[in-house]
Protein backbone atom coordinates (compact mmCIF):
# COMPACT_ATOMS: atom_id res chain seq x y z
CA UNK A 1 0.00 0.00 0.00
CA UNK A 2 2.92 2.30 0.73
CA UNK A 3 4.38 1.95 -2.59
CA UNK A 4 0.52 2.42 -4.40
CA UNK A 5 0.05 5.64 -2.18
CA UNK A 6 3.34 7.13 -2.33
CA UNK A 7 3.57 6.82 -6.49
CA UNK A 8 0.29 8.11 -6.83
CA UNK A 9 0.54 11.66 -4.44
CA UNK A 10 3.91 12.08 -5.93
CA UNK A 11 3.23 11.99 -9.72
CA UNK A 12 0.15 13.41 -9.06
CA UNK A 13 1.41 16.40 -7.47
CA UNK A 14 4.99 16.69 -10.02
CA UNK A 15 2.30 16.34 -12.75
CA UNK A 16 0.63 19.72 -11.94
CA UNK A 17 2.15 22.13 -14.96
CA UNK A 18 4.25 19.32 -16.57
CA UNK A 19 4.26 19.10 -20.21
CA UNK A 20 2.28 16.03 -20.54
CA UNK A 21 -0.69 17.44 -18.68
CA UNK A 22 -0.23 20.52 -21.19
CA UNK A 23 -0.13 17.92 -24.00
CA UNK A 24 -3.07 16.58 -22.25
CA UNK A 25 -5.14 20.50 -22.08
CA UNK A 26 -3.62 20.91 -25.80
CA UNK A 27 -5.09 17.29 -27.29
CA UNK A 28 -8.32 18.36 -25.34
CA UNK A 29 -8.99 21.31 -27.11
CA UNK A 30 -7.64 20.55 -30.35
CA UNK A 31 -9.99 17.40 -30.88
CA UNK A 32 -12.65 18.13 -28.19
CA UNK A 33 -12.94 14.04 -27.86
CA UNK A 34 -12.45 13.86 -24.21
CA UNK A 35 -13.10 9.83 -23.98
CA UNK A 36 -10.46 8.80 -26.78
CA UNK A 37 -7.97 11.44 -25.24
CA UNK A 38 -8.28 9.49 -21.60
CA UNK A 39 -8.22 6.41 -22.80
CA UNK A 40 -5.29 7.32 -25.09
CA UNK A 41 -3.31 8.89 -21.57
CA UNK A 42 -4.51 5.31 -19.58
CA UNK A 43 -2.81 2.93 -21.77
CA UNK A 44 0.36 5.23 -22.84
CA UNK A 45 1.08 6.01 -18.97
CA UNK A 46 0.70 1.94 -18.30
CA UNK A 47 3.66 0.93 -20.87
CA UNK A 48 5.80 4.06 -20.19
CA UNK A 49 5.47 3.49 -16.32
CA UNK A 50 5.42 -0.13 -16.07
CA UNK A 51 8.26 -0.19 -18.23
CA UNK A 52 10.16 2.64 -16.05
CA UNK A 53 9.09 1.27 -12.90
CA UNK A 54 10.83 -2.25 -14.26
CA UNK A 55 14.08 -0.60 -15.39
CA UNK A 56 14.42 0.62 -11.27
CA UNK A 57 13.33 -2.38 -10.33
CA UNK A 58 15.54 -3.93 -12.38
CA UNK A 59 18.64 -1.29 -11.46
CA UNK A 60 18.15 -1.47 -7.34
CA UNK A 61 17.97 -5.48 -7.44
CA UNK A 62 21.45 -5.36 -9.03
CA UNK A 63 22.91 -2.66 -6.81
CA UNK A 64 21.59 -3.03 -3.20
CA UNK A 65 24.77 -1.72 -1.60
CA UNK A 66 24.16 1.54 0.22
CA UNK A 67 25.78 4.13 -1.86
CA UNK A 68 23.32 2.95 -4.64
CA UNK A 69 21.01 3.51 -2.02
CA UNK A 70 22.34 7.32 -1.13
CA UNK A 71 21.76 7.85 -4.81
CA UNK A 72 18.19 7.15 -5.42
CA UNK A 73 17.37 9.30 -2.50
CA UNK A 74 19.71 11.88 -3.35
CA UNK A 75 18.15 11.72 -7.27
CA UNK A 76 14.53 12.12 -4.86
CA UNK A 77 16.16 15.67 -3.68
CA UNK A 78 17.41 16.54 -7.32
CA UNK A 79 13.99 15.42 -8.66
CA UNK A 80 12.57 18.19 -5.98
CA UNK A 81 14.42 20.52 -7.35
CA UNK A 82 13.38 19.66 -10.72
CA UNK A 83 9.88 20.01 -9.92
CA UNK A 84 9.86 23.75 -8.84
CA UNK A 85 11.28 24.21 -12.87
CA UNK A 86 8.02 24.70 -14.67
CA UNK A 87 7.55 22.99 -18.20
CA UNK A 88 6.74 24.68 -21.15
CA UNK A 89 4.95 23.41 -24.10
CA UNK A 90 4.44 25.34 -26.97
CA UNK A 91 0.97 25.52 -27.77
CA UNK A 92 1.84 26.89 -31.59
CA UNK A 93 3.53 24.14 -32.72
CA UNK A 94 1.55 21.84 -34.90
CA UNK A 95 0.58 17.92 -33.30
CA UNK A 96 2.37 15.42 -35.97
CA UNK A 97 0.89 12.04 -35.86
CA UNK A 98 0.71 8.97 -38.45
CA UNK A 99 -1.38 9.53 -41.31
CA UNK A 100 -5.19 8.48 -40.63
CA UNK A 101 -4.47 8.01 -36.81
CA UNK A 102 -7.67 8.46 -34.72
CA UNK A 103 -7.69 10.94 -31.54
CA UNK A 104 -6.82 7.71 -29.68
CA UNK A 105 -3.43 6.90 -31.58
CA UNK A 106 -2.59 10.23 -31.99
CA UNK A 107 -2.92 10.86 -28.09
CA UNK A 108 -1.05 7.30 -27.40
CA UNK A 109 2.02 8.11 -29.59
CA UNK A 110 1.85 11.77 -28.38
CA UNK A 111 2.01 11.12 -24.83
CA UNK A 112 4.53 8.11 -24.89
CA UNK A 113 6.83 9.95 -26.64
CA UNK A 114 6.64 13.49 -24.44
CA UNK A 115 6.37 11.42 -21.41
CA UNK A 116 10.03 9.91 -22.11
CA UNK A 117 12.42 11.62 -20.25
CA UNK A 118 9.90 13.86 -18.21
CA UNK A 119 10.10 14.13 -14.50
CA UNK A 120 7.12 11.89 -13.72
CA UNK A 121 9.15 9.13 -15.72
CA UNK A 122 12.25 9.88 -13.93
CA UNK A 123 10.34 9.42 -10.39
CA UNK A 124 8.66 6.51 -11.63
CA UNK A 125 11.99 4.64 -12.09
CA UNK A 126 12.90 5.97 -9.02
CA UNK A 127 9.78 4.58 -7.47
CA UNK A 128 10.59 1.86 -8.93
CA UNK A 129 13.82 1.13 -7.23
CA UNK A 130 12.64 2.38 -4.08
CA UNK A 131 9.62 -0.40 -3.75
CA UNK A 132 9.47 -4.08 -4.41
CA UNK A 133 6.20 -4.03 -5.91
CA UNK A 134 6.41 -3.10 -9.60
CA UNK A 135 3.01 -3.18 -10.24
CA UNK A 136 1.91 -0.65 -7.15
CA UNK A 137 4.28 1.43 -8.46
CA UNK A 138 2.50 1.49 -12.11
CA UNK A 139 -0.84 1.55 -10.78
CA UNK A 140 -0.01 4.92 -8.29
CA UNK A 141 2.29 6.38 -10.98
CA UNK A 142 -0.63 5.74 -13.26
CA UNK A 143 -3.27 6.75 -11.37
CA UNK A 144 -1.36 9.85 -10.18
CA UNK A 145 -0.99 10.78 -13.80
CA UNK A 146 -4.80 10.50 -14.37
CA UNK A 147 -5.74 12.51 -11.09
CA UNK A 148 -3.68 15.06 -13.06
CA UNK A 149 -4.62 14.56 -16.55
CA UNK A 150 -8.35 14.12 -16.66
CA UNK A 151 -9.60 17.30 -15.44
CA UNK A 152 -6.93 18.93 -17.42
CA UNK A 153 -8.79 17.12 -20.41
CA UNK A 154 -12.46 18.02 -19.26
CA UNK A 155 -12.22 21.07 -17.37
CA UNK A 156 -8.81 22.43 -20.01
CA UNK A 157 -8.81 26.18 -19.98
CA UNK A 158 -10.66 26.95 -17.33
CA UNK A 159 -8.68 24.55 -15.16
CA UNK A 160 -5.82 26.38 -15.94
CA UNK A 161 -7.05 29.90 -14.94
CA UNK A 162 -8.08 28.43 -11.67
CA UNK A 163 -5.39 26.19 -9.87
CA UNK A 164 -2.52 27.65 -8.36
CA UNK A 165 0.18 26.13 -10.46
CA UNK A 166 3.44 27.06 -8.44
CA UNK A 167 1.72 25.83 -5.17
CA UNK A 168 1.25 22.21 -6.43
CA UNK A 169 4.75 22.66 -8.05
CA UNK A 170 6.30 23.47 -4.10
CA UNK A 171 4.15 21.00 -2.52
CA UNK A 172 5.25 18.26 -5.13
CA UNK A 173 8.84 19.64 -4.44
CA UNK A 174 8.55 19.60 -0.86
CA UNK A 175 7.05 15.78 -1.26
CA UNK A 176 10.02 14.75 -3.13
CA UNK A 177 12.51 16.15 -0.82
CA UNK A 178 10.76 14.13 2.83
CA UNK A 179 10.95 11.32 0.59
CA UNK A 180 15.05 11.37 -0.55
CA UNK A 181 15.34 12.86 3.13
CA UNK A 182 13.73 9.64 4.79
CA UNK A 183 15.50 7.18 2.81
CA UNK A 184 18.83 9.29 4.08
CA UNK A 185 17.40 8.93 7.27
CA UNK A 186 16.14 4.98 6.81
CA UNK A 187 19.97 4.20 5.62
CA UNK A 188 21.45 6.01 8.70
CA UNK A 189 19.57 4.02 10.92
CA UNK A 190 20.94 0.47 9.66
CA UNK A 191 24.72 1.93 9.44
CA UNK A 192 26.54 1.53 12.33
Amino acid sequence: MEALFTSTALVALAEMGDKTQLLAMLLATRFRKPAPIILGILVATLANHFLAALVGHSVAGALTQPWFRYAVAASFIAMAVWTLIPDKFDEDEPLKAPSKAGVFMTTLIAFFLVEMGDKTQVATVMLGARFDNILAVTAGTTLGMMIANVPAVLFGGALARKVPMRALQIGAALLFLALGLWMIADLGGGIG
